[in-house]
């Protein structure tokens, strides 16, 4: 099969299966296997494109000239066959946990639920394969707009007061920082092509490019760095597998990868670090994970704590890249792939105690992992992941990023890297100690009767091994993240 044609199926797989799912929501059963199928189908294609890539191919389609100098062309780089096999992978298991999820909380319109689910991965996917900043911004829109009706989706005050935050926060970045940045971008460089080692190099005064690395890196709101991060908690009046998508498989991972993308391919690490313009981003970056961190330390709420740490855990991507060294770059990319599976494993446990128990506070929690040890064993895992525990994914990227942070003297990162590990530590590890070694509370010993329904635990589990096995087995991402860095 050609390069065009698996391309274009990436991208048309969800797009028509969001379509199916339309037409057979008469029947839960059908339209939830349509689901499965669709998620399931769009795997095998990303692993097709996958092989070729890890061959040394980079599959490209031709591009379509929308109006004179703006073309939709898709190209398939590391960076983004990282991203599209996160965000594939994680959709089958997403899937499964939300019939368990929808069903056992008896949620209305589920299959708008699914309808947009589904298109929210067709635009990531086009996300990935952006072979220029005009596809990738199109598909960022659409990302936004998409996930728009999932985080309203509770159609309560509540929820609706969330979605004007994530809307306003999210449109607002892009259209006054992103796009500006763009168009300044293909005036100054003449191209909006996606280019290993940079298109602004040379181009334009150090000055310039200063201020077009912090139009980009605030414009793309997504990438939740302080003060821009407010949409995140604010999103989490959705439903936990929609909090999954935000925070595991496309929102946020859709930040920190445009973030990583436009450096390596837009400024050039190289050409960065030679001029020291991002020098200001190790402090931004360095700012929000340990901020982030002393807040998620206050929240009782689980899902809030969780959503801080996510605001957390993105900017060390944004600190790894900022660290401008190959190694670091490294680190970036692994440390992507890392918090996906691991923060979709601690909402999937979340969402598995609010089923199962009702339960939404970390002070109701003593005691629940007897009577749910399935969740909280896996909770434990991503837990230990976060914080950076060998042999869970989350060790790596630190590594690399320490690594290239050591190799070129910059103490701040270091600093950054240290403490916040511990105050990971601090936010998570009580909560594995009340839910194991405390006896049960009132809450727990009234509604925690045993645990979520199968497809719940079976989801939950799935993606705590993921998150033990990325550690023993690397190869593939490390490959991707290492022809990512040029090394």
């Amino acid at each position: 099969m050609s390069a065009d044609t698996l391309i274009a199926l990436a991208l048309l797989v969800p797009a028509l299966g969001a379509g199916l799912i339309a037409l057979t929501g008469w029947n839960a059963n059908v339209r939830e296997g349509v689901t499965l199928v669709s998620a399931m189908s769009l795997f095998a294609v990303v692993l097709s494109l996958l092989c070729r890539v890890l061959d040394g191919q980079m599959p490209a389609t031709g591009g379509f000239e929308v109006v004179q100098g703006l073309t939709l062309a898709f190209a398939v780089e590391p960076l983004g066959m990282l991203f599209a096999c996160i965000a594939s992978g994680l959709w089958i298991v997403n899937s499964v946990y939300s019939i368990g999820y929808m069903r056992g909380n008896k949620e209305p319109r589920q299959t708008p639920f699914y309808v947009c689910f589904a298109i929210a991965i067709a635009s990531t996917i086009g996300i990935a394969f952006a072979a220029n900043l005009f596809t990738l911004f199109l598909f960022y829109e659409i990302l936004t707009l998409s996930t728009y009706p999932l985080v309203t989706h509770k159609a309560d005050d509540d929820a609706k007061a969330g979605g004007r935050v994530y809307l306003l926060i999210l449109l607002g970045t892009s259209m006054v920082l992103l796009l500006p940045a763009i168009i300044a971008t293909a005036v100054i460089a003449g191209t909006l092509d996606f280019t290993f080692g940079g298109i602004l190099a040379g181009k334009t005064s150090d000055t310039v490019i200063a201020i077009l690395l912090a139009m980009y890196v605030f414009g793309i709101g997504k990438a939740a760095l302080m003060p821009l991060h407010w949409w995140l908690p604010a999103a989490m009046v959705a439903p936990t597998p929609v909090s999954a998508l935000l925070h595991a498989v496309a929102v946020v991972k859709a930040g920190v990868f445009t973030v990583l993308k436009v450096i390596v391919y837009i400024f050039g690490v190289e050409a960065l670090s030679n001029a020291g313009n991002a020098t200001w981003l190790v402090w931004v970056a360095g700012f929000t994970v340990i901020v982030a961190s002393l807040v998620a330390l206050r929240q009782d709420n689980l899902k809030r704590r969780l959503a801080y740490s996510t605001v957390s855990q993105l900017s060390y991507v944004i600190l790894a890249a900022a660290i401008l060294t190959p190694i670091s770059i490294v680190g970036a990319a692994m440390h992507i792939a890392a918090h996906a599976v691991s923060k979709i494993t601690l909402f999937f446990a979340a969402g598995s105690i609010y089923t199962a128990a009702h339960l939404t506070e970390i002070s109701q929690l003593n005691g629940i992992g007897r009577r749910m040890p399935w969740t909280m064993v896996a909770f434990a895992i991503g837990a230990l992941s976060m914080i950076g525990v060998p042999p869970t994914a989350g060790f790596l990227g630190k590594w690399f990023m320490l690594t290239g942070a050591m190799d070129t003297g910059q103490w701040l990162p270091i600093v950054v890297i240290i403490a916040s590990t511990l105050l990971n530590a601090g936010y998570f590890l009580p909560i594995v100690v009340q839910a194991f070694f405390k006896a049960p509370g009132k809450d727990v010993q009234e509604h925690a009767k045993g645990e979520a329904p199968f497809p719940i635990v079976l989801a939950l589990t799935a993606t705590a091994i993921g998150t033990i096995g990325l550690f023993l087995y690397p190869a593939i991402p490390m490959a991707l993240s290492k022809m990512l860095a040029g090394i």
